[in-house]
């Protein structure tokens, strides 16, 4: 039980001996720990696995042999871990981590676009959503596999939501298939803070840097980008490429990753102020005390699991 306010801020001490502590408690626990790249280098470095939406989905339901699983994430990132595998015990450190842009998108809405736009369009909704908007779509999809798993549905035009950069990133590849926007204007707002005028005012100091950017980005943002992908697609480009210099345009828990990872170049976030409070609700304290106290799990309403489910299934099946 999670009492008064905890610290945000912690020294180099206190995080080591927190970090031991939830590695014993792992121990104890039998316990995974997934870890979104968004997170706090700290609390990615005692999770046992660490990964964008789909890496996280998907090791969750491979998951066989813990008793509790972890996820240092937003809400609903442990609520698929717990849709794909209901019979473990999935906990999240701190349970007022949302996701504003998972709430653009309604059961509601996806209804009222089906009966605008016939109920015979497939409605294809992005992971971060909850987990009654998943079970009034069709398929899942992330933004690793979005073209892909639109691509594979066969039709010429898709409900797409919440995200209306994501789905303009999904136009673009696949320009035969309509990408309906559902909502009209859903949107991350963290993503939404990069603009081009920021972007040129780094490049002016850095000539020779180059832009790698998420598709949640706005259109002119990821125009100008030499590479737009996942944050698992992103952190690979930022290892591989021969630049130096690489401006990159997502969350700053993987800027922090990539400069640490890489310490021969560098990785430069592309807003100062592209930081997830949600994803940084999280402490590595809330994530020890979610293992002490086993605290804040997730429950999901089985006739909810089931079509939610469905929805998470067709995407693997489709990818």
């Amino acid at each position: 039980m999670t009492v008064g306010t905890l610290k945000k801020k912690f020294s180099k001490e206190e995080i080591a001996k927190l970090s031991e502590e939830i590695l014993s408690l792992k121990k104890e626990k039998n316990a995974v720990i997934l870890a979104h790249y968004y997170q706090e280098l700290a609390i990615q470095d005692v999770g046992d696995i660490v990964g964008d939406s789909l890496g996280l989905s998907q090791a969750a339901r491979d998951i066989d042999d813990a008793d509790f699983i972890v996820f240092a994430g937003v809400h609903f990132m442990a609520e698929t871990a717990k849709i794909l595998n209901p019979t473990k015990t999935v906990l999240i450190p701190n349970v007022n981590a949302g996701c504003p842009m998972a709430n653009q998108c309604s059961p509601d809405i996806i209804q009222a676009a089906r009966e605008k736009h016939g109920k015979d369009v497939p409605v294809v909704v992005y992971v971060n959503t909850t987990a009654e908007t998943k079970a009034a779509a069709d398929v899942t999809c992330t933004s690793s596999n979005a073209p892909q798993v639109v691509r594979n549905l066969g039709v010429k035009k898709v409900l797409f939501g919440p995200d209306r950069n994501l789905g303009l990133y999904v136009q673009k590849q696949l320009p035969d298939v309509e990408v309906i926007p559902v909502p009209e204007d859903g949107h991350c707002i963290v993503h939404k803070r990069f603009s081009v005028e920021a972007i040129d005012a780094i490049k002016e100091q850095y000539p020779e840097a180059v832009l790698i950017a998420h598709p949640e980005c706005n259109e002119d943002v990821q125009n100008i980008a030499e590479y737009v992908g996942s944050t698992s697609g992103m952190r690979r480009y930022g290892k591989e490429t021969d630049a130096k210099v690489i401006i990159v345009a997502t969350e700053k828990g993987l800027v922090d990753r990539l400069n640490r990872d890489n310490p021969e170049k560098k990785f430069i976030l592309a807003k100062d102020t592209a930081i997830c409070r949600n994803m940084k609700k999280n402490t590595i304290e809330y994530l020890r005390d979610s293992l002490l106290y086993e605290q804040h799990k997730i429950e999901i309403p089985k006739e909810i699991h089931d079509k939610a489910e469905k929805a998470i299934l067709r995407m693997f099946e489709l990818t």
